[in-house]
């Protein structure tokens, strides 16, 4: 059975500690252990990648071979100002995979086809197309059983990850055709972090689009920024439409960055240099994650359902 990470070693690797060679710290959110792992013992599930949904279960395996030997490529061709189309594909690969497959990116999207299935079925209701709830539910109406959790619509993670990948090529063409900020750090004793869910939400002005902040190394990161005006249909990867600035950031703008990545890990923040502050800075962080958002629009036949990603405060144990 394959070990597969969700998190490429490749990139983990880059957060090795000189201290530690080749292992760097971590320390999880939950508990606030910490502990010393390589890149191989993290970020992995058994058969992780294989998907019964699809008919060639592991086809992410061949698109990851596009992408990981040419990680460290695209990285130097980021901080060189030398960025051609591979190394936009590569990049925009690795955060399209993260989303698509890590057990955050699947959690967030379940929630997302959860809400669309009880739309889906209120709506059948209201049209004579289900029959009655049971007696042992009280009679009540399915919208009146779901709102009150008396039932619930459970998806499988791995649907969702079967979409993530069906439309992985689309996300790719997507994220190659934004702008993108090159974030240059330069500030030695503060190494961006990393985690289990490198992919950091960061709002914006319109409160229904989210750029996407992405680690790369200690001291490289990107910031995607969505454009709605890209036709996310039609994949261009002659990526016409990327444009980037490349700047160094002010140590605010690190620290905010840093807070970003803690607060949107699944569970775990990994980081280089194990520094007096750090593990301070991920406790205080660490009670926050990322959630997929519904709005509802009332429409002349019914309504209509938008989704966005937030980072909410999760409920803290006594």
């Amino acid at each position: 059975m394959p070990l597969d990470h969700y998190v490429s070693q490749v990139h983990l690797k880059n957060f090795y500690s000189p201290v530690l060679g080749e292992r760097m710290y971590a320390m999880r959110k939950g508990d606030l252990k910490s502990f010393t792992p390589d890149s191989e013992s993290v970020c992995r599930i058994n058969d992780g990648n294989t998907n019964a949904y699809l008919r060639e279960g592991r086809f992410i395996e061949k698109f990851l071979k596009k992408i990981e030997p040419r990680y460290n490529t695209a990285l130097a061709n980021l901080i060189e100002d030398k960025i051609d189309d591979e190394t936009i594909f590569t990049i925009a690969g690795f955060v399209a995979y993260v989303i698509g497959c890590s057990p955050a990116g699947m959690r967030i999207f379940s929630v997302m086809l959860r809400g669309i299935v009880e739309a889906q079925a209120v709506l059948a209701e209201k049209r004579g197309m289900l029959p009655q709830p049971p007696k042992e539910l009280g009679g009540a109406p399915l919208a009146d059983l779901l709102r009150d959790r008396d039932i619930e619509i459970v998806v499988d993670p791995k649907y969702p990850q079967a979409l993530g990948i069906t439309t992985i090529l689309r996300q790719v063409a997507a994220f190659g055709n934004f702008k993108w900020d090159i974030l240059l750090n330069r500030f030695d004793d503060s190494p961006f972090f990393t985690s289990d869910f490198p992919v950091a939400t960061e709002p914006t002005k319109d409160s229904w689009v989210n750029n996407r902040i992405v680690p790369l190394a200690p001291r490289l990161a990107v910031r995607i920024r969505p454009d709605r005006a890209i036709d996310r249909e039609c994949a261009d990867f002659s990526f016409s439409n990327f444009d980037y600035r490349r700047r160094e950031i002010s140590r605010n703008e690190l620290v905010e960055i840093n807070r970003l990545i803690v607060r949107c890990a699944e569970d775990v923040v990994f980081y280089r240099d194990n520094t007096d502050w750090v593990q301070r800075f991920i406790a205080k962080n660490r009670h926050y994650r990322v959630e997929s958002i519904e709005r509802k629009v009332s429409t002349d036949n019914g309504f209509r359902l938008f989704w966005t990603e937030r980072i909410v405060a999760k409920r803290q144990d006594s």
